[in-house]
């Protein structure tokens, strides 16, 4: 029995000495072992200093041999994505987020085609691969990082982010703190930053619902399915403008303020592909460290009051 215990002892370690020396062996070949964190998004970075690098596969092996990086965006988002009606061609596609593409196709040593399209068909076209990228203020959302792979952020509002509580206005008086939704069902919107923060700050319900639309969340309230929703500040704001007799108020005192994880607008590649989004946030560190996309960011808010977008 003692020799079969040592054999088996030998024999593991043997194999653990091989995997040890196969992992040195790629880092010392140059090859990164390329993760993403426990968020589902990518925060490392590789040196972009020399381009792409010869050894990669995947989108950056494919981009470098076509020549072209395809960049998906909606151009309705001044200052951040939007069309000079003053220019043709790829030429009249221009904004902050137009001049960071344009850097990561100069530093991969490649043309940029600017490919636009509504922005539900955005992510949908990077995970099939019709293009390379998406870059078009995109935040993270759980639902989106499971699809998709996300960069680390690039873009910071100075603008609060984050979420409320909304419920009826006649239970006023019984919810007025987090800890009084233990025993309320709560409704968010699938896939949006509201339903991240609930998930993350709100650990004690009854139930916790996500819905597909704002509207259904707002009328699960109104039917009296749900008792809170987790909503956007300035959404619920216009809805309540909008609709002054609707009886739905904002629980006050209460912010659910965006993890700073989570927070910054990100760039979208393949799930999968972990490689391509260490070369863009080697790019983003770049324009982060410089200033540079806030100095483009606050050229184009000009350009587009003039243009009286």
């Amino acid at each position: 029995m003692y020799g079969q215990n040592a054999a088996g002892k030998g024999l593991m370690a043997v194999l653990i000495l091989m995997i040890v020396m196969f992992v040195c062996s790629a880092v010392a070949d140059g090859e990164n072992i390329y993760v993403e964190n426990e968020y589902n998004y990518v925060d490392e970075s590789m040196d972009i200093s020399g381009g792409i690098p010869e050894n990669v596969k995947g989108g950056l092996e494919r981009i470098r041999t076509a020549g072209v990086l395809r960049v998906a965006t909606e151009p309705y988002y001044a200052p951040q994505e939007f069309i000079d009606p003053s220019l043709t061609g790829q030429a009249q596609y221009v904004g902050s987020d137009m001049e960071l593409a344009k850097l990561i196709a100069v530093r991969m040593g490649v043309e940029l085609e600017v490919v636009p399209m509504d922005f539900t068909e955005v992510l949908y076209a990077v995970a099939e691969g019709e293009c390379d990228l998406a870059i078009s203020g995109l935040a993270f959302t759980p639902a989106r990082a499971s699809q998709v792979e996300l960069s680390k952020g690039y873009y910071f509002s100075q603008e609060t982010t984050g979420g409320c509580i909304v419920i009826r206005t006649e239970d006023a008086e019984t919810i007025m703190a987090l800890e009084d939704l233990a025993v309320r069902k709560i409704v968010a919107q699938s896939g949006s930053l509201q339903e991240a923060l609930a998930a993350e700050r709100i650990t004690d319900y009854e139930e916790f619902r996500r819905l597909s639309t704002i509207t259904e969340v707002y009328q699960a309230l109104l039917d009296g399915r749900a008792d809170a929703a987790v909503v956007d500040f300035e959404n619920v704001d216009g809805y309540i403008a909008n609709n002054p007799d609707c009886g739905l108020m904002v629980v006050p005192g209460i912010s659910l303020s965006l993890d700073k994880l989570f927070m910054g607008d990100r760039i979208a590649g393949k799930k999968g592909d972990l490689p391509l989004m260490y070369f863009i946030n080697g790019v983003i560190d770049e324009v982060l460290e410089n200033g540079q996309y806030q100095k483009w960011f606050d050229e184009y808010e000009t350009y587009a009051l003039c243009l009286g977008l």
